[in-house]
This record gives C-alpha cells, structure tokens and sequence, in this order.
C-alpha cells in the first residue's frame, strides 16, 4: 500500500485527520526523509493539508474545489494532538454566537501558555491566557465531532481585554450590543467569569455598557458582581493605548474616558 492508498482508506473508514507519527507506525520500513517527501506530494496534489507542524488534515470532496479547509473541521483534533486545552474566540466566536455581521479574516483560538511555535501563513490566529474555565463555554457539534468555544459573557470580557487584536474598542461594542440578547451578568462572580479578566477590563465593559450601549439593565447586574470581588476600583484608562491627559473620570466605574466608542450601523 502507498501512502496515497493510506490515506484514501483512512478518508474511507471516516477519519479526518492524521499525524506524522502515524504515518510513521503505518510504515515503518521508509525512512524518515521519504516519508516527509510523501506527504509534501501529497500536499501539493490536494490531498492533505498541514495547518500545523506533523498534524495533517485530510481534504474532503466538498473542500477540495474552494481549496480551503475551515478549522472548525479539525480544531479540535489539532487541540488533542498538541494536548493543550482551547476554545474558539473573539470575532470566532461572536460568529458561532450569532453576533459578527461580518466574517472575520482569521480563527481565533484561545489557549494555554506556553506559546506555540505554529506554522506561518495559516487562517489560525493563536491567543493566549493564563487559564481556561471549562464551565463558560459551549460546545456544537462540528462534522468531525465536537467544537468548544465561548459563551456570550466570556466572549463579551474578551472583546474587550483584547480588544487591539480585533480593530479597537469601537468594534468590540459593536459586537457586544449584538450579544446583549444573549448575556446574563447574574452569578459572574461566583462562577468564575469576573476571574477570566482582568478587573480594568471589567471596569471597561461597564462602562460601554452603561455609557456607550445605553443598557443600564445588564450594566447594573455587572457592577453588583464586580463589587463582590472588588470593594474599591482602581482608576484605568478606556483605552490604555492613548494619553489620559485631560481625560475626564467616570466615577462608578473609575474610568478615565481617553477615547470615543461609536457603534457601527448594522
């Protein structure tokens, strides 16, 4: 059997994806470098794909003409096979949510650090924290199993915590005022949300909600969890790119407003 053959009959019994290692337990008799060669031809003829160094996905009839893959199709093979725990995020998972009105260029994945050492010129944009609270997120049934990826709440504290890797504050609200509908502020500190932020980025989200999205309501139920872990707010910038020179300070929330929010028409 040819390598070629190998991975037809792997698409055949319905498996998706495969490692360098496999290939390598499957053929033992070739030698590393003719391995390697194998699998490069196979790339170049559109068999396989590798969005990640020695993880390799079978391209399927239905992707073979767009030539692309979307990762959603193996995210969470990659994640098992790197062993590190993820979910989709961001405008990634505003999309899941409903809540992007356009689709964003890169897949946003969440993971653990340390810092992978990935692959250049891939749709995968890798962001990292400290750790990941399995009780915030969801999960959806991909074509290749299951995928995790962000509730409205945590999504809506990671807009705005990283808000620079998604074009600034402004479209962050955006975001977040579509996902209004969707998110519930009520038990956030007993469940850990409050502690996946940090507490500038809560103070932020506040701020939008109440002073940028008019939803008094939801900004309300914010605070009172907030207060809960933090008796007294230390004072942070709207934006922590720009000078607070002259900036005027929201009291409750301990803000100083360096910057204008605006909300894009939908």
């Amino acid at each position: 059997m040819s390598i070629r053959d190998w991975i037809h009959q792997r698409e055949i019994e319905g498996l998706a994806t495969f490692t360098y290692n496999d290939v390598a337990s499957a053929f033992p008799d070739l030698a590393p470098q003719a391995l390697l060669n194998n699998l490069y031809r196979a790339r170049k003829a559109g068999l396989v794909t590798q969005p990640f160094r020695g993880f390799y996905v079978i391209v399927p009839p239905h992707y073979a003409a767009k030539g692309v893959i979307p990762p959603v199709y193996y995210i969470d093979q990659l994640m098992a096979y790197l062993e590190k725990p993820y979910y989709i995020g961001l405008l990634s998972a505003a999309e899941m949510l409903g809540a992007a009105h356009q689709r964003p260029q890169y897949f946003c994945v969440m993971t653990t650090l340390p810092q992978l050492h990935a692959q250049k010129q891939t749709s995968l944009d890798w962001t990292y924290r400290a750790t990941i609270n399995d009780a915030l997120l969801q999960t959806r049934n991909s074509e290749t199993g299951t995928v995790r990826f962000s509730g409205p709440e945590l999504t809506a504290l990671d807009l705005v915590q990283y808000e620079h890797r998604i074009g600034g504050l402004s479209r962050a609200a955006t975001i977040i005022e579509e996902l209004s509908e969707q998110t519930n502020w009520s038990g956030a500190a007993e469940n850990g949300l409050i502690a996946q932020a940090t507490l500038a980025t809560v103070q932020r989200l506040g701020y939008i909600l109440e002073h940028v999205l008019q939803n008094q309501e939801q900004a309300d139920a914010l605070y009172a969890e907030l207060r809960q872990v933090a008796s007294k707010f230390n004072r942070f910038p709207l934006s922590p790119r720009k000078s607070t020179v002259g900036a005027e300070v929201d009291k409750r929330w301990s803000i100083l407003v360096n910057t204008e929010i605006e909300i894009d028409e939908l």
